[in-house]
């Protein structure tokens, strides 16, 4: 959770500071316990180095749920500890915080900061939110406004769409119940839906591209590695976007019944948003040029997929264009293009100072959690595990795995981060899956798909954070709206990777 975030969250009320207090303290008690108990136990089973990496990541997985210190900390505090006790060697143990998709975390990162920095989102935002068939009915404003969430969430991170269209919709609130307009007062229920719009859009509109929240590159990462299947661009989007899609008009459907407003259309908010559209002026230099490089970046991504299409996945073009154009090196050349095209006032579209603003603390944890994986497949830790945890599973079916990796995943993501869930669960199923002799893919790409649901609590997602600090949502309903958002979540997937996930091999 990020200082913005933390910050918003604890407006939200003592209680929940509290609980974070406990929950950390219990942390940094809990986790040395942990690692004691497993370095201490008896596994006959486990090769000795093992049985070393398998009390660490037990203390890992104990301070990422309870976030006693900071995840990225723990991540790189995590590897540091297989080097000392002598896990793997060094080289070998950092040898992930090289891989490609490193590097596609910090170029798509680089190229949304871009788009912040120059309010390229709001512009987007407030001009969709402005058009004619939107108008002054709460309905369609509540529609428009979750599917420029999602779209954008595609796009860049998830809090960062949460915190922009958080402060759009108090605005847009604040007007609404500014007087009586259209005969009638908006009630709370309409509040308490346009907030948790916010927060469940920006989360399911995540899934539709690769780069969209980082539980997809981690779950990517480890398919690659262990499987040994890429899933570029293009072929992700054929599964995310019907999800995204799927999941986002259920979620308008039940939100715009529960909480709906009982007045038909609002004098003077379709004026609103059009004074506020029309307040960001023309595009300036430095957001053309910012739209030139994600134009560019978004081709290259989708470029491999387009060619397979043409030519077919066995033809040379493919291989070659392919190979030149992995993923990470497209978001660098997009990303590089923003330091050569002009901005304002003379300088370039963006300047290095403002670049490394990113979120440089999940590309650490992503690194640290690919590394913990990786150990945990090449020591023989994940076999064993999968093993031992297809003795407790009662089901052995490619689908059962299937529905049981998204569940798993689901719930571990309601009580850590998206992040920490898809690190701890989906090098977990790879191995489940191989014990029972399944095909992995399916399993792990549910359980990357299903880390990122986990609507039901303020401390589930830093989106549900942000928007329950709006003092807009009790927490009754949050539970109640999430959870059956979780569960045509989880039922959205298993459907969708069980019918397209052929598509990505």
């Amino acid at each position: 959770m990020d200082e913005h975030t933390a910050k918003t969250a604890g407006r939200s009320g003592g209680a929940g500071s509290r609980f974070e207090r406990a929950r950390g303290t219990f942390g940094l008690i809990a986790a040395p316990v942990a690692f004691a108990a497993v370095l201490a136990g008896d596994f006959p089973a486990l090769k000795p180095e093992a049985h070393r990496l398998a009390a660490v990541m037990g203390a890992v997985i104990v301070l990422w749920v309870t976030e006693a210190i900071p995840m990225p900390v723990t991540a790189l505090l995590g590897a540091s500890a297989c080097v000392v006790l002598k896990v793997a060697p060094a080289e070998e143990v950092f040898a992930p915080f090289a891989d490609q998709l490193m590097f596609l975390f910090v170029g798509s990162f680089i190229l949304a900061r871009a788009i912040f920095v120059h309010g390229l989102d709001r512009r987007l935002a407030f001009g969709v939110l402005s058009l004619g068939w939107v108008g002054a009915k709460p309905g369609r404003i509540l529609f428009a406004f979750g599917a420029v969430t999602a779209f954008l969430s595609a796009w860049i991170s998830n809090t960062a769409t949460t915190a922009m269209m958080f402060a759009i919709g108090m605005a847009i609130l604040s007007f609404l119940g500014a007087e009586e307009r259209g005969g009638a007062r908006l009630g709370g229920r309409y509040a308490t839906g346009l907030m948790l719009m916010t927060s469940f859009a920006a989360s399911i509109g995540g899934l539709a591209t690769p780069i969209g929240t980082p539980p997809n590159v981690i779950g990517l990462g480890f398919i690659r590695r262990e499987l040994g299947v890429e899933v570029p661009f293009f072929q992700w989007t054929l599964i995310g976007v019907p999800v995204v899609a799927t999941l986002y008009l259920v979620l308008y459907l039940y939100l715009s019944l529960l909480c709906c407003t009982g007045v038909a259309e609002v004098a003077g908010s379709r004026d609103m948003l059009l004074g506020e559209r029309k307040a960001l002026g023309p595009l300036t230099r430095a957001q053309r040029s910012t739209i030139a490089a994600c134009t560019v970046a978004a081709a290259l991504w989708v470029l491999p997929g387009l060619v397979a299409i043409a030519s077919g996945e066995e033809s040379a073009a493919y291989g070659l264009v392919k190979e030149m154009l992995p993923e990470g090196v497209a978001a660098l050349l997009g990303a590089a293009l923003l330091f050569l095209l002009p901005g304002e006032r003379g300088r370039r579209a963006i300047s290095w100072d403002e670049a490394a603003k990113i979120d440089w603390g999940v590309v650490l944890l992503y690194g640290g959690g690919f590394a913990l994986g990786v150990l945990a497949s090449r020591t023989g830790l994940a076999d064993a595990a999968g093993r031992g945890f297809t003795e407790l599973i009662p089901v052995s079916g490619g689908l059962g795995l299937l529905a049981v990796s998204t569940v798993v995943a689901a719930l571990v993501s309601e009580v850590t981060s998206n992040t920490a869930s898809a690190n701890i669960v989906v090098p977990v199923v790879i191995s489940i899956a191989r014990a029972a002799g399944a095909d992995p893919l399916e399993p792990a790409l549910g359980a990357t798909f299903g880390a990122s649901l986990g609507f039901m609590l303020p401390v589930s997602t830093p989106c549900n954070a942000i928007v329950y600090g709006s003092g807009h949502i009790p927490l009754g309903k949050m539970i109640r709206y999430g959870a059956l958002l979780d569960v045509v979540g989880v039922a959205t997937i298993v459907v969708a990777v069980r019918l397209l996930a052929p598509l990505v091999r």
